[in-house]
């Protein structure tokens, strides 16, 4: 029964699915909005006959069913007359024309043709029925008029119950104040001449006022005139040759203290400026220890995405949905293509998705700054350490001690000092830089008391974040000296992430993928996500139809079964020569080029070029994969490492598990960019980064990235799973593509043809896998991949012996293969044969 339940689930939220796409399709607006202007024509045809035939037209709406009898004059008929009698003698009278101004209105801004506001005019328009209808009804109980109600039942009544409570005189009266009120309310320019009326304004100010509103209403009424530079996103194509840009406006709290004597000390408080000057004070004072934020308000950013999109809705002037004909690009008059315009609609996540987590008094004080220097001071001694000066950079997480040791130190001394300085700070973990680089200075990493989170809403509102002109920017979080730390993924071009259980990993995929949906357009990025733990990258399904890219025949749009896996990097694999054929034929060398010229319509659709998305491919759990499959995960992966840079596929590849039969020499070499969390070993460590540090981290979100050859310790910015719930849910709800993007198809049982399978070279297990295939009557790759513990691959070629031999039939598509042996006894007679 629960499997039941759950299949009515599935076919009723396809089905919801189903309907709400047809509901939100361009053709069924466009069709609906016909539909009322028919039916607009025939209600104003069918009133204004009413207004002649009312005496032998007036029937009831039951009536035109009931009774077959019943003739009418109305130019609509028995219908026509019904609904006309309703309108105008049951409910509003002669202004229920307005009624059918409403209709085609509504039906002309479904088909495309927006004259009007809606909600401006809808209000208008049903106030104003109610207002004059019992003004025309007042007039009707005036003239006693019992036959013809000119405001009909409702102004009738109504008016007569107004004057039997306020007379006539109360009932204008009250009339009067609902239309001065509504008038002042609604016009702008009216409450202003009456207060100019009656002496409250000048008449200087009331000029200045009515110009200040009629400008606002050019900007909301008139269309703009947009040049195609104010079309450009701002994340367009751009080279810049840093990986990682950083905030140069955020002020570093850097406190350096100078030691004359053994004895006697200063300290020096020196906030960096661009004099570099330094200020000599006698005691330690830190009043600031976080960084001067950089960051735009949510509101500017919302008005700012807003204007935008409302530059693309004038210029474009299509509806919502439209779909661009990519045959039709050549002759298109209207300059670049766009390859947003498929959804032109489409409006970015707004930061206020996100939250700002506080971690309550995260603030580093002077005592504990002294403190800490106090005891680095005094293991260094016990050691016979001198240090001329040290100079603090306090961070989110992390603070950071520059030493400068006394001429003649051997800085391999102090190097080994790391646990003796951990034992005497008693913190959870020190890491030294010996030598700082670039800085002549010794570096000891410091974990804060009170550590301070990073939430992502900071970071995707900075300065940096938004203004960068990366083609794949990731904005990770917040370095020691408080930068905004971004990088972009298309340089990097592939990332390994690594780390244990429960230290930040998860959080920092989900931080990579929120840059990107915050930053790229459906239109031009496109994931591949591989989830073998089938909970971590779930949330991320909402969006199938605007971001993901899957196989043909697949229904989950997260991969999550190993034989489907092999199948979508072979896929992927066919996807990058297929570009490479495009780029190629066209003498790009890459696709930024590729797509530059397909932008100025430089290439022709016809002859097989399009628009070519970013794919960006994600293994959550790379160790599964391998222990499963071995080498037919690790060779595709490798390939498309290898040549995939150039046409835009990049992979960011996860494990908890950083051994080196999981992390081995080929994807080290083909993985450049590390981002490695806490690990429990050094070993694991240099693993990942070739050197040790990551077992030294705080966890929570500390983690090590390689920049430029260079390690960067940066504070993972902290997105929580409802917050990705809202962005997925707010995108998911907007007008998507029909399907999500489709990968290249490819037989999963190989391309090599059963005439090249010679059956005297049978496999070693082909008689066994017969006798499974055969006893369970089911001819799957899986079952015997499963059952012998062997490759993808070396199943798939057991599997085409056994078509080639006749035992199986062949390939067709999701399903099992059929047995042609009906039982084991004619089995063993064939293979007695074959022996």
């Amino acid at each position: 029964m629960a499997k039941k339940d759950k299949g009515n689930t599935k076919s009723e939220l396809k089905l919801e699915n189903k309907l709400i796409d047809i509901i939100k399709d361009e053709k069924t607006a466009f069709i609906s909005g016909l539909v009322l202007l028919l039916f607009s024509s025939f209600l104003l045809l069918s009133m204004i006959s009413y207004i002649f035939t009312w005496k032998t037209d007036n029937i009831e709406w039951i009536s035109i069913f009931s009774s077959s009898n019943i003739t009418v004059d109305n130019w609509g008929g028995k219908l026509g007359a019904a609904i006309s009698n309703k309108f105008i003698y049951l409910w509003f009278g002669l202004p229920s024309f307005t009624f059918v101004f409403l209709f085609i209105v509504v039906g002309l801004h479904l088909i495309g043709l927006k004259f009007f506001k809606l909600n401006r005019l809808l209000k208008l328009s049903i106030l104003g029925v109610a207002w004059v209808s019992v003004l025309l009804g007042l007039l009707d109980n005036s003239l006693s008029n019992q036959e013809f109600l000119l405001g009909g039942s409702y102004g009738y009544f109504i008016s007569k119950w107004l004057v039997s409570f306020l007379g006539n005189f109360g009932t204008v009266l009250i009339l009067a104040v609902i239309l001065f009120t509504f008038i002042i309310i609604t016009f702008n320019s009216a409450y202003i001449a009456i207060k100019t009326f009656i002496g409250l304004i000048k008449k200087e100010e009331a000029i200045i006022n009515d110009n200040i509103t009629d400008e606002v209403k050019t900007d909301e009424n008139t269309e703009p005139k947009v040049t195609e530079n104010d079309l450009e996103i701002v994340n367009n194509i751009e080279e810049e040759d840093s990986i990682k840009n950083t905030d140069t406006t955020e002020t570093q709290n850097n406190i350096e203290i100078e030691l004359k004597n053994n004895t006697t000390e200063k300290t020096i408080v020196k906030e960096e400026e661009e004099t570099k000057d330094e200020t000599i004070i006698e005691d330690l004072e830190v009043t600031n220890t976080t960084s001067n934020d950089d960051s735009l308000s949510a509101e500017e950013i919302e008005k700012i995405t807003e204007e935008q999109e409302e530059e693309k809705e004038f210029i474009v002037e299509r509806n919502e949905g439209d779909e661009v004909n990519e045959k039709d690009i050549l002759t298109t008059p209207e300059g670049d293509f766009d390859p947003t315009l498929d959804l032109s609609f489409y409006k970015m996540p707004s930061p206020d998705f996100l939250e700002e987590h506080q971690s309550g008094n995260s603030v580093v004080t002077t005592e504990e700054l002294n403190a800490n220097k106090d005891k680095i001071i005094k293991t260094l001694e016990d050691y016979k350490i001198k240090v001329d000066k040290i100079k603090a950079t306090i961070g989110p997480t992390i603070t950071l001690y520059e030493i400068v040791p006394a001429r003649g130190v051997r800085i391999s001394k102090i190097r080994n000092l790391e646990d003796d300085i951990a034992l005497s700070l008693a913190a959870l973990g020190i890491r030294i830089i010996a030598p700082m680089p670039g800085r002549g200075t010794v570096g000891i990493e410091v974990p804060n008391e009170k550590p301070e989170i990073v939430s992502m809403k900071k970071v995707i509102l900075s300065k940096t974040f938004q203004e960068t002109k990366f083609d794949l920017p990731v904005v990770l979080g917040k370095t020691i000296s408080n930068e905004t730390y971004i990088f972009d993924l298309a340089k990097a071009p592939h990332m390994l992430v690594a780390g244990a259980t429960g230290q930040g990993k998860s959080v920092g995929i989900n931080a990579i993928l929120t840059s990107l949906l915050y930053k790229k357009h459906p239109a031009q990025l496109k994931f591949v996500l591989i989830d073998p733990k089938m909970v971590e990258l779930s949330i991320y399904s909402k969006i199938e139809k605007h971001y993901l890219a899957k196989l043909p025949d697949e229904e989950e749009p997260i991969i999550t079964d190993v034989k489907k896996v092999i199948h979508t990097l072979n896929s992927l694999a066919v996807e990058m020569d297929d570009r490479y054929m495009l780029l190629k034929a066209v003498d790009a060398r890459n696709i930024k080029e590729y797509n530059a010229k397909f932008i100025k319509r430089q290439l022709n659709p016809n002859k097989g070029h399009k628009f070519l998305p970013y794919i960006v491919l994600v293994i959550d759990e790379f160790a599964d994969l391998i222990m499963t499959a071995g080498k037919e995960i690790e060779t595709p992966i490798a390939r498309i490492a290898q040549k995939a840079r150039a046409i835009g596929i990049h992979m960011i590849v996860a494990t908890q598990r950083p051994s080196t039969n999981i992390i081995t020499g080929i994807i080290k070499a083909n993985f450049p960019a590390r981002m490695a969390f806490k690990v429990s070993s050094m070993i694991d460590s240099r693993t990942i980064l070739d050197s040790p540090g990551a077992n030294n981290l705080i966890g929570r979100g500390d983690l090590l990235i390689t920049d430029n050859n260079e390690l960067v310790r940066v504070q993972c910015a902290f997105v929580d799973t409802p917050e990705v719930a809202r962005i997925t849910k707010h995108i998911s709800e907007q007008q998507g593509y029909p399907t999500a993007f489709l990968l290249p198809d490819v037989d999963e049982a190989g391309e090599s043809g059963l005439g090249d399978i010679d059956l005297k070279q049978r496999d070693q297990i082909f008689d066994d896998a017969a006798r499974l295939v055969v006893g369970s009557q089911q001819g799957s790759t899986s079952s015997i991949q499963r059952k012998f513990s062997i490759g993808y691959n070396r199943a798939g070629r057991i599997m085409d012996q056994l078509e080639a031999a006749g035992i199986v039939g062949p390939f067709e598509g999701s399903k099992a293969r059929k047995v042609l042996y009906p039982d084991e006894y004619s089995l063993e007679q064939y293979l007695n044969s074959m022996n």
